[in-house]
C-alpha cells in the first residue's frame, strides 16, 4: 500500500494518589479528586468541540465536500485492507514480459523531459511502472503477454511545439521485425500477446486529422494485437478495429498534488462553469472538417458575457489553479472526442461537463461515468447555462459526492510504482480478463484450472 498513515502523537495526562485502604477520609477524597477530574476533562473536551466548530465555517458547496471528505477518510483504511486483497487475487498469477529495446525506441526520447510529462506520455508511465511491478518476468516463456516500449509521441515540432508523429508507423515496424527476428514470440501468436501504447488523438491510425487516419487505419502489423489508447467510441471506427483497451490522457499525479496542497479541495468554488482552452472566433475549414466541430466556437459566442462561465481563450500554466475553485468544468472535443480535462477535472473535483457525441471513457468497469460527471450534446451547447443551473439546483450534491470516492481519481492516474487501482493497475486488470489471447496459457494443460 503506497497510502501513508499519519502518526498521531498522543499526550497522556498522569494523576497519582496516595490513599489508605484502612482510611476512610482517603476513599473519600479520591472519589472527590476522581470526580473533578473528569470533570475537568469532559469541560476540556466540550470546548475544544466548540473551538473545531466556531473556525471552520464554509461557503454552502464547499460544506458539501467537507463533510463528504470527513467520510472518505474514515473509510481510507478499510478501503486500502479491500483493495488489496482484490488486487493480490486478480493479479498474483499474471506474467508480463517487457522487451528491452535499444534506447532509440524509448529511452532516448526522455532527453527532453517533456516527453515523460505531456498528455500523451502514458506511454512512458505505463512503461515505468511495469518495469517495477510485481507482473513483470524475466523468463518470456513464462509470460502472458509482451509488452513493446516504444515512444512515438515525443518528437516535438520546433514549430509549434505539438508532437509530431509521422515517424510513428516506421518506428513500430522497426521495433516488431526486431522482436519477431530475434526472438519466437512474436511469430508463435503473430503478434495477439503483445501490448502497445498508442496515446495520440486516433489512436494507433497515428495522425491528428481524423480524414487522414481513417484513410490510414491500424497498420496492418498491429492488427492482431492489444493497443492501449486514448481514443474509444461507442461506433465502428478504423481507429479502433484492433482489440484495444481505452486508457486516460497523462496528467502528472504531482502536479495535481501539489495544486491540492495549495488550493485545498474542500475550499470554497467562485467559478461555477469554467474552461480554458482554444476556442476559435471563425474556425478554419481544415479538409472539410471545423475544430472541435465548431462547438468551441459555439460556447465562446454564445457565453463569453455570461457572468456565470469562466472563458479564456489563452494558455496558463496554472489553469490547474482554476480547476479547483470551480463546480462545473467543460470538457469539449478537439480534434478528437477525448481531452485531459476530463481527468483534471475529477482529480481536483470539479464536476466534469462531457461534450463529444459517442465517446467511449476509459475503465467503465471502476469508474461509474454516469454518477459522476455529465454529458451534453454537441447540438445542445447552446442550453450549457440552463442545463448547469438545473443539475445545480437538484442532483449536484450527489455528484460531488460520488466524485470524492478516492477510487475513481485513483483509476484515472499513472502512478510510479503502481498503486491498487491505479490506472496502470486498471491496464492489468483489462489484460487479466484477455487471458484467452496468452499462448502460453493455451498451451498449458492447467490454464482451464
Amino acid at each position: 500500500m503506497v497510502s501513508s498513515e499519519v502518526k498521531k502523537k498522543s499526550k497522556a495526562f498522569y494523576v497519582r494518589m496516595k490513599f489508605s485502604n484502612n482510611n476512610r477520609h482517603g476513599r473519600t477524597q479520591f472519589y472527590r479528586n476522581f470526580k473533578y477530574l473528569v470533570c475537568f476533562f469532559l469541560s476540556g473536551y466540550l470546548f475544544t468541540s466548540f473551538l473545531i466548530t466556531a473556525t471552520n465555517k464554509t461557503t454552502s458547496l464547499s460544506k458539501t465536500t467537507a463533510l463528504h471528505r470527513k467520510s472518505t477518510i474514515a473509510s481510507r483504511a478499510l478501503f486500502e485492507s479491500s483493495y488489496s486483497k482484490a488486487n493480490h487475487d486478480l493479479l498474483k498469477d499474471l506474467k508480463v514480459y517487457i522487451y528491452e529495446l535499444p534506447s532509440k525506441y524509448n529511452n532516448d526520447w526522455l532527453s527532453n523531459e517533456r516527453c515523460s510529462k505531456h498528455l500523451f506520455a502514458s506511454e512512458v508511465a505505463i512503461h515505468r511502472a511495469l518495469l517495477g511491478a510485481d507482473v513483470r518476468t524475466f523468463d518470456p516463456y513464462d509470460a502472458d503477454f509482451f509488452f513493446v516500449p516504444v515512444y512515438v509521441s515525443c518528437n516535438f515540432s520546433t514549430v509549434n511545439g505539438f508532437p509530431a508523429i509521422g515517424h510513428a508507423r516506421s518506428l513500430i515496424s522497426s521495433a516488431v521485425e526486431l522482436i519477431s527476428s530475434s526472438l519466437p514470440f512474436w511469430n508463435r501468436s503473430r503478434g495477439s500477446d503483445h501490448v502497445f501504447v498508442a496515446s495520440h488523438d486516433f489512436g494507433s491510425c497515428f495522425h491528428t486529422l481524423e480524414d487522414v487516419a481513417v484513410a490510414d487505419g491500424v497498420p496492418e502489423i498491429l492488427k492482431n494485437s492489444i493497443i492501449l489508447q486514448t481514443f474509444g467510441v461507442q461506433y465502428d471506427h478504423p481507429c479502433q478495429a484492433v482489440k484495444n483497451v481505452v486508457i486516460p490522457p497523462y496528467i502528472p499525479p504531482e502536479s495535481v498534488r501539489s495544486t491540492i496542497e495549495k488550493w485545498p479541495l474542500d475550499g470554497r468554488r467562485d467559478i461555477f462553469a469554467f474552461f480554458r482552452g482554444k476556442m476559435e472566433v471563425h474556425p478554419k475549414n481544415v479538409s472539410g472538417r471545423f475544430y472541435s466541430k465548431a462547438v468551441r466556437t459555439k460556447i465562446w459566442s454564445t457565453f463569453n458575457n455570461d457572468r456565470r462561465f469562466y472563458l479564456r481563450r489563452n494558455r496558463f500554466a496554472g489553469y490547474q489553479s482554476e480547476i479547483v475553485r470551480s463546480v462545473f468544468c467543460l470538457c469539449p472535443l478537439g480534434w478528437a472526442p477525448w481531452s485531459p480535462r476530463l481527468v483534471e477535472s475529477l482529480a481536483l473535483g470539479c464536476v466534469p461537463v462531457i461534450i463529444a457525441d459517442g465517446i467511449r471513457l476509459p475503465f467503465p468497469e471502476a469508474v461509474p461515468w454516469p454518477d459522476i460527471s455529465l454529458t451534453v450534446a454537441e447540438n445542445d451547447v447552446g442550453e450549457l447555462g440552463k442545463i448547469l443551473q438545473h443539475v445545480a439546483k437538484t442532483n449536484l450534491t450527489a455528484i460531488q459526492k460520488n466524485i470524492w470516492d478516492p477510487t475513481i481519481r485513483r483509476s484515472l492516474l499513472f502512478h510510479d510504482p503502481i498503486q491498487p487501482g491505479d490506472a496502470t493497475w486498471q491496464v492489468l486488470h483489462a489484460l487479466a480478463r484477455e487471458l484467452g489471447r496468452s499462448h502460453s496459457r493455451l498451451r498449458s494443460p492447467v490454464s482451464s484450472q
